[in-house]
């Protein structure tokens, strides 16, 4: 699988500096985990658990959550997908739900990954969460990540009663390439009729394909996950379709043509990363729709910051937005 990057030369100054406490995070993250993921690297990475491996045990927190996994249809004609639902113990009443898209670049990561985030916000917003399991690329190319994201959130409001979820209080959620696809998600469930969403928090998001934003050219070989790591990532995806005419808006939303009558948007990402300005650009054209959205650009902040540095302070100011937030559209 091979792949050229765009020309962008000429398109961006130098890149801004990191966060002094990130910085020093770096040193010690860039030992473990390259910025520039290539193809040949993604299998290494699978059998290596670069991932947390968290476990039931784990999931639960003493108790504080009930721990589920539920196989549920798939798109029509694919497999069925698995979701993990974290029910908060103690409560009778519906609950909203957060439904949540994992991270990792599209070829790495389950369910559980980046869940013990989510666990956090429920804590403090009580929340059922559900957290869908989608098949990877490459060997699952577009669209079945955000199809079987789709089905299981699908699945997950015809089935809110039994999930003591309030199904009109569902908020998608997810990180970087869960990010990218809980945009999707949003998108595909406007165009179809499909669930209401309450609200969608899209965090570092990854969505526009064509990787030649003047963020994407000043990271290069800097930080974490660089340009030629998301061009991997891409490709993998998308194969040659990638960068050309013909990309889906739901497997790359900065493709969207209409971003109107979306559900109100958390939309945050760090200065000193790639995706910096493909995520300020679609906060801006949510605005531009008539929509709604909150937008956050931590100083220095490099790719998913606050989970690999989450003592640093910028990182604890960041997680502490997107709770108010959570309170302010949940109540």
């Amino acid at each position: 699988m091979t792949s050229v990057l765009p020309d962008a030369s000429g398109v961006a100054g130098p890149p801004p500096p990191f966060d002094p406490e990130l910085a020093a995070a770096l040193e010690v993250i860039g030992e473990q985990m390259p910025s520039a993921l290539t193809a040949d690297m993604i299998e290494p990475m699978r059998a290596g658990s670069v991932l947390a491996d968290l476990s039931d045990d784990d999931l639960a927190r003493d108790g504080a959550f009930a721990v589920t996994r539920r196989r549920v249809p798939g798109p029509p004609g694919d497999p069925d997908v698995e979701l993990l639902i974290l029910t908060p113990a103690g409560h009778t009443t519906p609950l909203p739900a957060i439904y949540h898209t994992h991270g990792g670049g599209m070829v790495i990561g389950d369910n559980r990954t980046g869940v013990e985030v989510i666990q956090d916000w429920a804590a403090e917003v009580p929340s059922v969460i559900v957290s869908v399991e989608y098949r990877l690329a490459p060997e699952n190319p577009d669209p079945a990540p955000v199809e079987d994201c789709y089905a299981g959130l699908v699945w997950t409001a015809a089935h809110a009663d039994e999930l003591g979820i309030d199904a009109e209080r569902i908020v998608i959620a997810g990180t970087s390439a869960g990010g990218g696809l809980a945009a999707g998600v949003a998108l595909l469930a406007r165009d179809r009729g499909g669930p209401a969403l309450y609200g969608q928090m899209l965090l570092c998001p990854t969505i526009d394909d064509r990787n030649d934003t003047p963020s994407a050219v000043q990271m290069a070989g800097r930080g974490v996950w660089d340009r030629t790591a998301n061009d991997t990532g891409w490709t993998t995806l998308l194969g040659a379709a990638r960068g050309g005419p013909d990309v889906s808006p739901y497997a790359a939303p900065a493709r969207a043509t209409d971003l109107a009558g979306l559900p109100p948007a958390f939309v945050d990402v760090g200065s000193a990363e790639t995706f910096r300005d493909e995520d300020v650009a679609y906060a801006s054209r949510l605005w531009q729709a008539g929509g709604q959205a909150e937008l956050h650009v931590w100083p220095g902040g490099f790719h998913g910051f606050d989970m690999m540095a989450p003592q640093a302070a910028i990182s604890q100011e960041a997680r502490a937005a997107r709770v108010r937030w959570l309170k302010r559209l949940l109540g």
